[in-house]
């Protein structure tokens, strides 16, 4: 079988528990948020987000180019918050039906025993905006497109992110249990966990 078509397969039951109308999965979330902060093109610019986050969200916006302002927050951070001013969420702490939000760039986590849907490792991006999602799945396979090399034309530079199949196909099994045995889709509360104040770290701001 195509190990393309698996990740596929993956990611249209993302979209259609999700309500977005692409999905494109990759290795982490943290390449996502990477993925989806260089396609908003955020070099130079001042991006807010909570002092109480996942370290590798500074590091991905100063990865892409741009300046960390942290906003004031509590220990605990729920569900997700946008990385303002751009479209970009990191939503490592939300999964649930229907969650999608239009015009947006929402990035995944499948990693870690926390998650509500894991799949050992593993993220995502949801997205409304077709050129973007084509952009990120060439983005995502070192800008290549989905075929063997030999027949490939190499214009685009990306990065190699892709998630291997092998974790899609243990996505696809757990995803079935986010459904009721009528076929509605299982709402899920946000999830909620303890962070450091990164804001006492001058690396992420210097």
């Amino acid at each position: 079988m195509n190990p393309h078509t698996i990740t596929a397969e993956f990611e249209q039951t993302i979209c259609d528990y999700t309500g977005a109308k692409y999905c494109v999965c990759v290795d982490n979330e943290s390449n996502a948020l990477y993925m989806a902060l260089k396609y908003e093109g955020i070099e130079g610019k001042k991006i807010t987000i909570p002092s109480h986050t996942y370290p590798s969200v500074p590091c991905e916006i100063i990865n892409a180019g741009g300046k960390v302002k942290f906003e004031p927050s509590t220990p605990i951070l729920t569900g997700e918050y946008q990385l303002s001013p751009t479209k970009v969420w990191d939503s490592a702490l939300r999964f649930t039906a229907d969650m999608y939000r239009p015009g947006q760039f929402q990035c995944l986590s499948f990693t870690g025993q926390w998650k509500r849907l894991k799949t050992v490792k593993g993220g995502a991006i949801l997205t409304d905006n077709h050129e973007a999602y084509l952009w990120f799945k060439r983005f995502r396979f070192s800008g290549r497109r989905e075929c063997s090399y030999f027949d490939d034309h190499f214009d685009f530079v990306g990065k190699n992110y892709y998630m291997p199949h092998v974790l899609a196909a243990i996505g696809l099994q757990m995803i079935t249990g986010f459904y009721n045995f009528d076929g509605t889709k299982i709402e899920f509360p946000d999830l909620s966990l303890p962070y450091p104040d990164l804001s006492q770290f001058e690396i992420y701001t210097k």
